[in-house]
Order: structure tokens, then sequence, then C-alpha cells
């Protein structure tokens, strides 16, 4: 079977032609140099992929036809909510990247006190946007069908608000990265809902951020001796819950 996928935002089902988008088309034709008659996959979020054989190739045209589909089973059995402080540069999509290869369900964007990044509402739109395409160029390469959404950028105060621990289910499982924590992520009782993961950006949560965190639910965990980079800590972090707890 061919490992060459691509998102549509089609509607996709057998026997459907769908033409690929111009991203997708430019890298099958120049990149990939694919043909007529050449097997691929697409997926549109809905956690089916879509076998389809190319039906017309062109310069600036791809064409293909829907022949068969399956259920994708790459799902990881975590449902993990990475609230990740805003970072500057390539450190933030990074993180989204592996995020989405390592499973996550979420990713909440959190302007944090030390977050080197400020966005006003038009860049913060723009940069939501970049991050969406971060997160479907992910699921292509690492084979999942389903796509993490990325939410709104907002403060860990204003999330706090919206997301109560009055209100959170008693089988949400909420996690802070502190290198002061008092916890391995070994030592906590395994989680049989969902997980939210609280990272810091570059310098990471100021003292008020982290007291607010543990008000409101947060447990403070370690992990390991040595201090990690913020792009560093959501992977690892994220590889340690498969590990424990999930499909590694």
């Amino acid at each position: 079977m061919s490992n060459f996928r691509f998102h549509s935002a089609d509607h996709l089902h057998i026997g459907a032609t769908v033409k690929l988008n111009d991203n997708a088309a430019t890298h099958a034709t120049r990149a990939l140099r694919l043909e007529v008659g050449d097997s691929i996959q697409l997926f549109n979020g809905d956690g089916v992929d879509y076998i389809c054989e190319l039906i017309s190739v062109k310069k600036n045209e791809v064409i293909a036809k829907v022949n068969a589909s399956q259920i994708c089973n790459t799902e990881s059995p975590l449902n993990i909510t990475l609230l990740q402080g805003i970072s500057s540069g390539d450190r933030m999509d990074y993180t989204i990247q592996k995020a989405v290869e390592l499973g996550v369900k979420v990713i909440q964007p959190i302007a944090t006190e030390r977050s080197v990044v400020k966005l006003s509402a038009e860049r913060a739109e723009k940069r939501l946007e970049h991050w969406q395409n971060i997160v479907i160029s992910a699921c292509e390469q690492c084979g999942r069908a389903t796509i993490p959404q990325v939410l709104a950028p907002k403060t860990l105060a204003n999330w706090l608000t919206a997301n109560p621990v009055s209100t959170s289910s008693s089988n949400v499982t909420r996690i802070l990265l502190n290198p002061i924590g008092a916890k391995r992520l070994a030592a906590l009782d395994e989680p049989n809902g969902e997980i939210q993961l609280l990272i810091g950006a570059e310098g990471g949560l100021s003292q008020a951020e982290i007291n607010l965190a543990i008000s409101q639910g947060f447990q403070s965990v370690i992990l390991g001796p040595r201090i990690l980079r913020t792009e560093t800590a959501g992977p690892t972090a994220i590889a340690t819950l498969q590990s424990l707890w999930g499909d590694f």
C-alpha cells in the first residue's frame, strides 16, 4: 500500500474524484514525481484513510479517484490536551509538530508571563492558521487521520476561568511540569480520562502562574534532574505518558 498521504478538505467517499490542493499537487508532481496510475492515500480528518488512484497528473493539477476506504487505527488511547506556553521562532512549531506525532488530541497555546512572543489579535489569527497547517502536515507524515485542533491562544488565567476545577470532571488529570516538582510522572495514578499537560515557555512559568495552576488542581511534576528546554519538555512528557499508559 502507498505511504504517500495527503490531506484533503473535500468530502471523501468511494467513487469520488478529488482535485489535490496546490501544495499537495506540487509535492506529488515535483518532489515525488507521481504519475497516472500511482496510488496515494487521502484523509480529511474523519478518522478514515481513503485509498486513491491518480487519474490525471498535470503540472498544476492532480486528480485522484477514491477506490477504497479503511478505518485508521493510529489514534492514541490517551486523551491528552497540551497547554503549551507560546515560545518563539521555530520552537513552537517544533513542539506542535512533535506533539501531533506523539498523539495529542488538542493543543491550547498559552500566553504566559514569560512568553517572549506577544501576539496581537491579527498576529494570533495568522499564527493559529500557521499552527493548524503544521498539525495537518504532521498528520500526513505520521499516519493520523484524525486532525488535532489548535485552539486560539489564551492566558493561563483566562483558560482556567473557562475550565475551573470545580466543574472539571473528576477523571481529568492535570499535570504541571515544574523543575522543582514533587513527583515524577510514574508516581501518578493511572489516568482514566483527559490529561491536561501544562508547560511554560522560555524561562518557564512564573511563580504566580504555578501557584494559580496548583490551586486549580494541577499536580507539580518533574522530568528528571535536568532542566529541559520548552521545545524538549512537551515531547518528552508526552512520550513518557505514552510509555507509561499509552501505546508505546
